[in-house]
């Protein structure tokens, strides 16, 4: 199976509601971020629209867009 080139769009004469888009997350060197499975942690490097690095004390990580668990202190 494959993953579709471009999302389904909503006509708006349908009777379902339309599907939420989520707000895309930013994140700055130095930002304090807490993260479900690594816990908290620091910005150290960016990669606009694409990954984040991020120091979790013992390790680091590098967090992919869409930043899915992380969240800005």
């Amino acid at each position: 199976m494959t993953k579709p080139s471009a999302p389904r769009r909503h006509l708006p004469t349908s009777p379902f509601k339309a599907p939420v888009v989520a707000p895309v997350k930013h994140f700055a060197l130095g930002d304090r971020v807490s993260h479900d499975q690594y816990g908290l942690g620091r910005i150290i490097g960016v990669e606009d629209g694409i990954a984040a690095l991020v120091d979790f004390g013992s390790r680091q990580a590098r967090i992919a867009s869409p930043y899915t668990g992380m969240d800005k202190l």
